[in-house]
């Protein structure tokens, strides 16, 4: 018996151009009763092959999606297919993206309590899609290890992790052919370029950090209901979006605002079999009963396991703040605080009126991970 077990080195989020790294240990462990391996006639456990890959598997929802329309698609676009090693052919969808893959050993023989290690290292695809599970379309990452016995099936260890895309940032251009023609001088120590990579952290870091607040004056046929303030439109996984309401020269008595976080999932129109309007979900809300309020504030979180905008040629997700004001539909005249034996009418005449702000949501400057060493393993 053999004991495969893999470890990912940096937790299990990694941006779409990033370099993974998987140490993966096959090991022989000792026998109590000392009996001898099934496939020898010695003490010796031995493989004879073992490989690694990264894929990207696409599963669709097929009473949302033409599921025809991407196989014939698929047919004619396959990636790496050129080796009878295919892991993704095992899991429901198809791959959309594989990388080649790389041999770890041919015909290891290993002693009973011996074990031997191999670093597994693969550059993720700048465009590659981001993990998404969502209603109609879900994007799963894997390293997928393969090994085999002589004459004996193969056996597969699954590693899922996360991948954020950078892609959608804007004005990310890197000229990597570029000639240095400044002065070269020996006794300098030589500068190292940025990356790709690092250029596009960067970026992030500058597009969010950005703060240009924006009024909205919010309004219904009698007049204006609240003057809204968000101080920025750009935010990063795990901020807070934090925004404030003026109702101080309303013409429409407010009585509560509701707030909530919705992501809008639209499939392409080429695929979409239902023609429905886009999938809607709900994360924190912010609900506050306002009336007689001057000023007010929202603070929502967001969580560090959604997914940031993004875009393929099967569905874009968008984010923005969905707002419920419950309003009266006569003004309610509230005395000055002087007035201490003034009491609040018992019935209202009352009606929702709903409002969307678009927004954006990018990746973290810092992936999100769930623990720093993640282990996988089966035995063999």
């Amino acid at each position: 018996m053999i004991e495969v077990v893999g470890k990912l080195l940096n937790g299990t989020a990694y941006f779409s151009g990033e370099v993974i790294e998987c140490y993966i240990t096959f090991s022989n462990p000792l026998n109590p009763y000392h009996q001898k391996s099934q496939s020898h006639s010695d003490v010796f456990e031995g493989l004879a092959w073992a490989s690694a890959q990264v894929h990207c598997q696409c599963s669709v929802n097929d009473k949302i999606v033409f599921v025809e329309k991407i196989n014939a698609i698929n047919r004619t676009k396959a990636i790496n297919t050129d080796t009878t090693f295919a892991p993704w052919q095992q899991d429901n969808g198809y791959a959309v993206v594989n990388t080649k893959p790389k041999i770890l050993f041919c015909d290891l023989r290993l002693s009973p309590g011996e074990s031997k290690t191999y670093i597994y290292r693969e550059t993720l695809p700048s465009d590659a899609p981001p993990s998404f599970r969502g209603h109609a379309v879900k994007y799963v990452y894997k390293i997928t290890v393969g090994t085999q016995r002589v004459n004996s099936p193969i056996k597969l260890l699954k590693i899922p992790f996360r991948v954020l895309s950078l892609s959608e940032l804007p004005e990310v251009t890197i000229c990597n052919d570029s000639v240095d023609l400044s002065p070269n001088n020996p006794f300098l120590e030589t500068q190292e370029r940025d990356t790709p990579l690092d250029v596009a952290l960067q970026t992030l870091q500058n597009l969010t950090a950005r703060r240009s607040p924006n009024f909205y004056n919010i309004t219904n046929g009698r007049g204006r209901v609240v003057r809204f303030c968000l101080f920025k439109n750009s935010y990063k996984l795990g901020e807070d979006i934090i925004g404030t309401f003026d109702f101080s020269n309303a013409a429409v008595s407010c009585i509560q605002v509701s707030v909530g976080l919705q992501s809008e999932e639209h499939v392409i129109d080429e695929y979409n079999r239902s023609k429905s309007n886009p999938t809607l979900v709900n994360y924190y809300k912010h609900h506050e009963v306002c009336f007689g309020l001057k000023y007010s504030q929202l603070i929502l979180p967001i969580p560090l396991h959604v997914t940031p905008d993004f875009s393929t040629n099967l569905i874009t997700l968008k984010w923005r703040l969905h707002f419920e004001f419950v309003t009266a539909t006569k003004l309610v005249e509230i005395p000055d605080k002087t007035t201490f034996n003034w009491q609040a009418p018992s019935n209202l005449d009352v009606e929702t009126m709903i409002w969307d702000l678009p927004l954006h949501i990018y990746p973290s400057t810092y992936p999100p991970t769930t623990a720093l060493l993640t282990k996988y393993n089966i035995l063999i």
